[in-house]
């Protein structure tokens, strides 16, 4: 029983992210410090490994791991887009508060708007990461 519970729970967390079976998802941003039960719970629900910058094709959604010292956050989101299909979704990793290279969610804000997006929603993904939604406008009518 116990087996069927953790494979509940592995589901739950991309469902929690809008992943469904058979979703392309990339993967940019990976470094040691990743939560590797959150890729395999993806990797378990899409049914397949998460892609690299190098895939070649569109993808339904993007995770991209963020650290403080990772560079110019608007242009990580900006590369982020490059494969993303139209209706796709940005989950934005960062470290959680106190923990190292934690982003605050300030800088988020304003780089996301730059680079075209709109954040829709936070949450806390296992101990150490912190996910953000982010998504294109629906509109960018500003005048």
């Amino acid at each position: 029983m116990s087996a069927t519970a953790g494979d509940a729970a592995q589901k739950g967390v991309g469902s929690r992210l809008g992943l469904k079976p058979d979703m392309v998802v990339q993967e940019l941003g990976w470094d040691e410090d990743v939560d590797e039960d959150l890729r395999s719970a993806i990797e378990e629900l899409t049914g397949s490994a998460l892609v690299d910058d190098e895939h070649g094709d569109v993808v339904d959604g993007v995770l991209l791991w963020w650290r403080e010292d990772d560079g110019d956050l608007v242009d990580g989101l900006v590369d982020a887009l490059t494969d993303l299909a139209d209706g796709g979704v940005i989950w934005l990793l960062t470290p959680k508060v106190g923990r190292e290279g934690h982003v605050d969610p300030a800088d988020v804000a304003d780089a996301a708007p730059t680079a075209g997006l709109a954040t829709t929603s936070s949450l806390a993904i296992g101990s150490a990461w912190s996910a953000t939604k982010l998504v294109a406008p629906k509109s960018q009518q500003r005048r």
